[in-house]
């Protein structure tokens, strides 16, 4: 049986047809009223984008979700977890910070923030899944024990999971630093003939697991997480996955991740998605590049997978846009996401998650 996916597009004369009202028709249409009950500690979980980036899902648009819960007799809070790589979310107090200056918190987006897995991401709960890659996973407490959940997502390109939804913003967004480093556990090759010697690598990575002296001279895997934070500073390629052996068990692992964070609330989690600035690039990064198709409009469901697929081929509908990072397939029907990252494979979050139970990737696509 195929699942429901509910869709509004972004063109709007007149005050009925704004993007607030918008949210408003698609949180009705998709039930997620029966996700929220009375008396519910409900999780928002979002992300509130690196000091840097202004692609992140807008304030304004959050504002809505959170005033529909207030309505229905629960509390609503923001959230996310703190980081892997560092920047300028490692931390409760650096992520709070951040947060309020992108305008989150009660004044402009209705709710207030919560970093889910504490000050220093020690907070977690183990949380039992039994499935290919683990048996167990960590998820940030206050996500664990949030009654309800509401996953506003950012779509966009990614290095490497091919994009960011629904089921990245559970699997990555909703585990502590310790989970997010089981999900990676991808070791970055290197190739010295390619390396200039501008040590960003080094200066950039989190765990100083590279040594650069006249060009990469060694990568130590022992402290190395797999964050990939090398990959996209390094100016000349340098550095990089191998792609067919770490990358699909990569995905896997995130969406057995995904799994865990909705565990025990299967039925008490929606999902927006929000393809609005569809960058290139994850909304961690300290930037924010031209988006590669023009907006296309929000989604709602109860479905992570479904939601994503249907993300993913409204996508690859549009004609891509000129002068932006997208190399090829600019052509409707195209892949855009591999004419950004051509190595990426992002078909396979979706694919695993509908084998393990975390949603069904067959879909209708109904326009509100």
């Amino acid at each position: 049986m195929k699942s429901t996916v509910y869709f509004s597009g972004v063109r709007a004369r007149s005050f009925q047809d704004n993007k607030q009202n918008r949210i408003l028709g698609l949180f009705d249409a998709a039930g997620l009223d029966d996700v929220v009950q009375k008396g519910d500690l409900t999780a928002i979980k979002i992300h509130f984008g690196e000091r840097g980036c202004d692609s992140y899902v807008n304030p304004v648009l959050v504002r809505p979700i959170a005033e529909k819960i207030l309505a229905l007799g629960a509390k609503p809070f923001l959230t996310d977890t703190n980081t892997l790589y560092g920047g300028s979310r490692a931390n409760a107090v650096d992520h709070l910070q951040i947060a309020a200056e992108h305008g989150f918190g009660q004044a402009v987006a209705g709710a207030p923030v919560v970093i889910a897995d504490g000050l220093q991401g020690d907070n977690f709960r183990e949380v039992t899944i039994d499935r290919k890659h683990f048996r167990r996973v960590k998820i940030a407490g206050e996500i664990a024990s949030a009654n309800s959940m509401i996953v506003v997502s950012h779509f966009k390109a990614h290095l490497p999971a091919g994009f960011g939804g629904a089921i990245k913003n559970l699997g990555m967004g909703c585990a502590p630093a310790l989970g997010k480093a089981e999900q990676h556990s991808a070791k970055p090759i290197f190739n010295a003939k390619l390396c200039s010697g501008c040590r960003a690598c080094m200066d950039g990575c989190p765990k100083r697991a590279i040594t650069v002296e006249k060009r990469i001279s060694d990568v130590d895997y022992n402290l190395c997480t797999g964050c990939g934070k090398c990959l996209r500073v390094c100016p000349t390629h340098a550095l990089d996955f191998d792609w067919f052996v770490e990358v699909p068990p990569f995905m896997e692992r995130m969406a057995e991740y995904a799994y865990g964070a909705i565990k025990g609330k299967e039925s008490r989690v929606g999902f927006f998605n929000f393809l609005l600035n569809i960058t290139p690039d994850c909304d961690c990064v300290p930037w924010s590049d031209a988006p590669f198709v023009q907006d296309i409009g929000i989604l709602a469901s109860k479905d992570p997978v479904a939601i994503d697929q249907a993300s993913y081929d409204l996508v690859n509908r549009q004609m891509g846009l000129a002068n932006t990072l997208l190399q090829k397939n600019h052509e409707p029907g195209a892949d855009k996401f591999l004419g950004v990252w051509e190595s990426t494979l992002g078909n396979i979050q979706v694919d695993y998650g509908g084998t393990i139970g975390l949603g069904n990737k067959e879909y209708r696509l109904i326009e509100i």
